[in-house]
């Protein structure tokens, strides 16, 4: 089957409105696990080019509010989030939080965050890894007891090492493939619901 980048999925997006067909793959995993509801305080990391904040916007309602990061700028215009254009492992969350009217703890932590591709498999995967790492401490430092995690990986040999990490830390564990990923693709969505304890923030 040819790689069609104008497939279904990209014209779905496009009559909804949506920035991009990504948003399928988040609203497949909060269909089957309802980790979306109103008034919820959302961190987006990779929120570029801003279709699973687009999504989560409709779902949290006037009352929640969403923080996005990404390198890129996104230009969604969204009336219950604010978007920043900075390097994660640069900033300064503490500040950044307090800065844009956000306290912690969240109620939801998503990254669509993945590595500009060198199209060497072993380098895209051990970013990928690095950068899901990276995900899942920022949750562990803001993400609220019982509040839920998401994360894209590209799949690799420490797909078992996450999902130990994750099982540690979460009452549950689930790794979803949605049916809108390509059929070529290596991504894998790790799901971590219900998280054990109070974030770090709280524990000071």
């Amino acid at each position: 089957m040819t790689y069609n980048p104008r497939d279904h999925y990209f014209k779905k997006a496009k009559e909804q409105n949506f920035a991009a067909r990504s948003v399928f793959k988040l609203e497949e995993i909060d269909q089957k696990f309802k980790i979306l509801k109103s008034k919820q305080k959302i961190l987006d990391l990779g929120a570029s080019p801003g279709s699973w904040s687009q999504y989560c916007s409709q779902k949290i309602g006037s009352e929640g509010r969403i923080l996005g990061v990404d390198l890129k700028v996104v230009t969604a215009k969204l009336p219950n989030a604010v978007f920043i254009q900075a390097d994660l492992r640069d900033l300064n969350l503490e500040q950044t939080f307090i800065q844009h009217g956000f306290n912690p703890p969240f109620d939801l932590v998503i990254s669509d965050m993945a590595p500009n591709t060198t199209g060497i498999r072993m380098t895209d995967q051990a970013r990928s890894f690095e950068l899901c790492e990276l995900a899942f401490n920022i949750a562990q430092r803001f993400l609220k007891k019982d509040g839920h995690f998401v994360c894209k990986l590209f799949h690799s040999d420490q797909f078992t090492e996450l999902r130990d990490m994750i099982k540690n830390d979460y009452k549950e564990f689930h790794a979803v493939k949605p049916d809108s990923t390509r059929k070529i693709s290596k991504e894998i969505f790790l799901v971590g619901l219900k998280k054990k304890h109070d974030p770090l923030c709280l524990q000071k």
